[in-house]
């Protein structure tokens, strides 16, 4: 991991921020505020989004004509945190030619066949775009550590039912799997692909708030479903889970942020922030013409508007 990290860091140092998830995991995330403190009021939430939008959109057109980076943004968070809000609202200025967004959801048959890294590296963004993952391969070491049956479904070699019921205990499995995690994002930092991990971190409170919106308002009946439910009363084994699968895989070239989420509009603020600031520390430059096509330019000129006159 030394080695790995030594390697790593030196092509790209994420920025700080009180929201940043440290290096050694010594940051329990049950005790973080869910609200920032102090907060701004609405309208200045709103403004700072689009403030931080407009140069979002210069930004990546920027990165699309290097064509040497890549940007890959991983949002996970607990259900009703707002992580399809805030990709809506925080890239509704990017041009969708460099824009790229994928849900993961359960695997298929034909996804269960290969690794668990397999079906989202088929999803990476290219150089010069920005791809974001809605849930990722962080699911498998979330969703399925709560759920451990599920691995029953995967074929692992050296698993069987028989130590399904020690699977809380079976700490070399989740350790095998953060690893391959920090491997995986740290081979992508090195081929220019920048990433940055949000966990939008909502209270159980305001999640069963925002389940209640959905039960009154009849345009949002659909996603509500009694498996919130059900998925909410294992609100401590999910924080648990979180807080293992953060402090194992957060590095300077693969940062986790820590987002308060109970605050829509502030959530949403923060996080364009941040991509906004780490981006900025790219060295992106549009592409240079060639002697020969610079001194050909003046010719164009003429001919166009020659065209143009003669219209």
């Amino acid at each position: 991991m030394a080695d790995t990290l030594q390697a790593s860091s030196s092509l790209f140092h994420c920025v700080d921020s009180p929201f940043l998830m440290p290096f050694d995991g010594h940051l329990a995330i049950n005790e973080l505020q869910t609200t920032p403190s102090p907060a701004l009021t609405k309208d200045e939430y709103k403004a700072q989004l689009q403030k931080n939008s407009d140069a979002l959109y210069h930004l990546q057109h920027k990165m699309f004509a290097d064509n040497r980076f890549s940007v890959l943004l991983i949002f996970q968070a607990l259900d009703a945190a707002g992580k399809d809000s805030t990709i809506r609202k925080v890239f509704s200025g990017v041009n969708p030619a460099g824009f790229q967004v994928h849900n993961f959801k359960q695997p298929s048959s034909q996804e269960l066949d290969h690794d668990f890294l397999w079906r989202t590296c088929k999803a990476l963004p290219e150089r010069g775009r920005i791809g974001i993952f809605n849930r990722s391969y962080y699911e498998e070491v979330l969703v399925v550590r709560v759920h451990p049956n599920f691995l029953l479904h995967q074929r692992l070699p050296n698993f069987t039912t028989d130590n399904l019921l020690q699977i809380d205990q079976h700490t070399q499995l989740w350790t095998d799997r953060f690893q391959s995690i920090n491997d995986h994002e740290a081979h992508l930092a090195r081929n220019g692909t920048i990433i940055l991990k949000f966990f939008l971190n909502v209270s159980q409170q305001e999640q069963h708030r925002r389940f209640l919106s959905r039960i009154h308002n009849p345009e949002k009946n659909w996603k509500f479903s009694s498996s919130d439910i059900e998925e909410s009363q294992l609100w401590d084994k999910y924080q648990h889970a979180y807080q293992e699968a953060l402090s194992n895989t957060s590095r300077p070239w693969a940062p986790w942020y820590v987002i308060p989420a109970d605050n829509k509009p502030a959530m949403r603020a923060i996080v364009s922030q941040l991509v906004l600031d780490n981006m900025q520390q790219l060295p992106l430059k549009f592409p240079a013409l060639s002697d020969e096509d610079r001194e050909a330019l003046p010719i164009y000129e003429i001919a166009l508007n020659k065209h143009i006159c003669n219209k």
